[in-house]
């Protein structure tokens, strides 16, 4: 009799606890923190402040003397046409020539007609962009010189640059940021639920590129913000 009170007392004891146990989890479960994940995108369109443009030509010939000459004339010429349209000693910078002796090609089955290739760099750093991209335009000036600008190097693209990211990060990540709320806030009222504060957030990496190929001078800057907030009854 005394042993089956004591199995009474047991089993009563362990009922209770697993009411307290069922209990707890169903209240932790109704107080489970319910969370919606959105993203904001700012994206803008910006002109480029930098470029970068290698003017580059080339020469011809057997004699390195005779050539040095004419690549050294050719480049005071180019100097002069970019300082006669307005960039400075400072946007300038003439690289040393580059020279390839065709006879010392492993490749050439036949003698060459011309033994050296001088190419030759002078490349403009400005932030005058609309200044530049009007002197590419316009660059058939040296051609009537006789010095023809080639193109087409993969070596000598002209770049465009947009530095002043740091000026208009913080409108765009605050523009990224309203727009997850509201995606948040549709989100809320179609889950018939109200928007409660943000959980946590994170900002993604900013992207500069082309707009399109054929405008490299205009620059689309990019933006997504990820952003978690607390949903209420």
């Amino acid at each position: 009799m005394k042993s089956f009170r004591w199995e009474a007392l047991i089993l009563a004891s362990g009922l209770i606890i697993l009411g307290l146990l069922l209990k707890t989890g169903l209240d932790n479960f109704s107080g489970r923190e319910r969370i919606v994940n959105v993203k904001g995108l700012s994206e803008m369109e910006v002109p480029a402040d930098k470029v970068t443009w290698p003017l580059v030509f080339k020469e011809l010939g057997n004699n390195l003397s005779d050539l040095y000459e004419k690549i050294n004339a050719n480049n005071k010429a180019v100097v002069a046409f970019l300082k006669s349209n307005g960039l400075t000693d400072g946007d300038i910078s003439v690289n040393a020539p580059e020279i390839i002796d065709m006879q010392a090609e492993r490749y050439n089955t036949t003698p060459p007609r011309y033994r050296y290739n001088v190419t030759s760099v002078i490349t403009v750093n400005s932030s005058q962009v609309d200044l530049v991209r009007k002197l590419i335009g316009n660059q058939g000036e040296l051609l009537r010189q006789g010095i023809a600008v080639t193109g087409g190097e993969y070596r000598y693209n002209t770049v465009y640059y947009f530095t002043g990211l740091n000026d208009i990060k913080p409108r765009m990540i605050e523009e990224a940021t309203r727009n997850a709320r509201a995606a948040a806030e549709k989100f809320a009222k179609d889950s018939d639920s109200r928007l409660g504060k943000i959980k946590n957030a994170s900002q993604g990496q900013f992207t500069i590129t082309d707009r399109d190929e054929n405008t490299p001078y205009i620059k689309n800057v990019r933006v997504v913000t990820t952003v978690n907030y607390f949903l209420k009854d």
